[in-house]
């Protein structure tokens, strides 16, 4: 980065720089930690020398709280070692069986997440978004920006279960509503997946819900379906139909690659006849907020009495509870 020819070939300089900061993201806090470490062993030794009252180990035990806390933040990130755990991440939440009801449950869900991105200093853009026909949403497409976007995220993939007295019923009755939340990694462009044009039907269509005053005015919108998976993506935040189309592109390739590694990691599983709890499609939490509130995580057996906070956005005890159950990449 010193060197005067850096900045000369801006695209590959920003990757560098990227790649910098992402280093310095593990080994700083590892660091700093370390020489925490070495000065509370030194503490230590002097406690030792002093006795039971000594000041020195008044101060030890204070400062020992602190010290464990930022070891377990430093121990989180080796659960987040993955391939792909530091890259952007691609998060779809799709409405379940029950109209208006999961309609507005899947919109919670969305409020839900974009109140934890703000916490967390994430950034994101809607791709994709088809609003209920009442209330609520059918589904939502994000694309997710942060240091370990999908690390974290890739920990809220499943369905959850809301319980509730549903504002929609007259009758104030009982309601289940399910979401479906799916997470993919946006992939690098060094990551060959090959997709054959011939393979692909590409519709056009004007865009829909909000986005400005370009919607419903021009056929900006793009529908991709990979005919052999029979996977679908759309993309209608841009004006320009290119743009849309080259971020379609790279959403289908994503989920192409993460359709792969999950067949490979399937087939890793009948080898060795392990099972899978957490696959696509299983229940993985549930919201209850009548006759009683709760919220717990059926993977970890988590769970918490504060729903309102939850919902706000406070999920991290679910998803670093989550992550301490998985073995570190290597």
């Amino acid at each position: 980065m010193a060197d005067p020819e850096f900045w000369n070939r801006r695209a590959i300089a920003q990757e560098t720089v990227s790649e910098v900061s992402a280093l310095k993201s593990v080994i700083e806090p590892f660091n700093r930690v370390a020489s925490r470490v070495e000065d509370f062993e030194a503490l230590g030794e002097l406690a030792e020398m002093e006795g039971e009252d000594s000041e020195f180990l008044l101060e030890a035990d204070h400062g020992w709280e602190s010290l464990s806390e930022d070891l377990d933040k430093l121990e989180l990130v080796s659960f987040l070692s993955g391939k792909m755990s530091r890259n952007n991440a691609i998060v779809t939440v799709h409405s379940g069986a029950g109209g208006t009801e999961s309609c507005d449950w899947a919109n919670m869900l969305y409020r839900m997440y974009t109140h934890w991105m703000d916490k967390r200093g994430f950034s994101y853009d809607i791709l994709d978004y088809q609003a209920g026909d009442e209330a609520g949403i059918k589904s939502i497409t994000l694309m997710v920006r942060g240091e370990f976007a999908f690390g974290h995220m890739r920990c809220e993939a499943g369905v959850h279960r809301l319980v509730r007295i549903s504002p929609f019923d007259a009758n104030k009755r009982r309601h289940t509503s399910f979401a479906a939340v799916g997470v993919t990694p946006e992939i690098d462009d060094d990551i060959d997946v090959e997709i054959s044009d011939g393979d692909l039907r590409i519709d056009t269509f004007r865009a829909s819900g909000a986005g400005g005053q370009h919607v419903n005015k021009t056929d900006s919108a793009v529908r991709i379906t990979h005919l052999p998976t029979n996977i679908v993506v759309t993309c209608q935040n841009q004006r320009s139909q290119h743009k849309n189309r080259a971020t379609a592109m790279k959403v289908l390739k994503a989920r192409l690659y993460q359709a792969k590694e999950e067949a490979r990691q399937k087939e890793q599983e009948a080898e060795y006849g392990n099972k899978s709890d957490n696959a696509w499609g299983s229940q993985i939490r549930s919201y209850v907020l009548q006759p009683y509130q709760m919220v717990k995580d059926l993977r970890t057996n988590i769970e918490t009495s504060n729903v309102s906070a939850v919902l706000d956005g406070d999920i991290d005890l679910f998803i670093e509870g989550y992550l301490r159950t998985q073995k570190p990449a290597r």
